[in-house]
């Protein structure tokens, strides 16, 4: 997963469940395994990160 936009001005809920998901700055790539937890945290940040394969 990358970070394509920024968490500023975003609720507190969503920064967190980024820094939940490694997430510490933009730009920047994650890998993680795809379990539903993650699918569900992808999902209520549709707006924010990016699958990359």
């Amino acid at each position: 997963m990358r970070q394509y936009k920024s968490s500023s001005g975003m609720p507190e809920r969503q920064r967190k469940t980024l820094a939940a998901l490694g997430f510490k700055r933009m730009n920047q790539v994650v890998e993680v395994e795809n379990t539903p937890q993650i699918q569900g945290m992808y999902n209520k940040l549709k707006h924010l990160v990016t699958i990359e394969k």
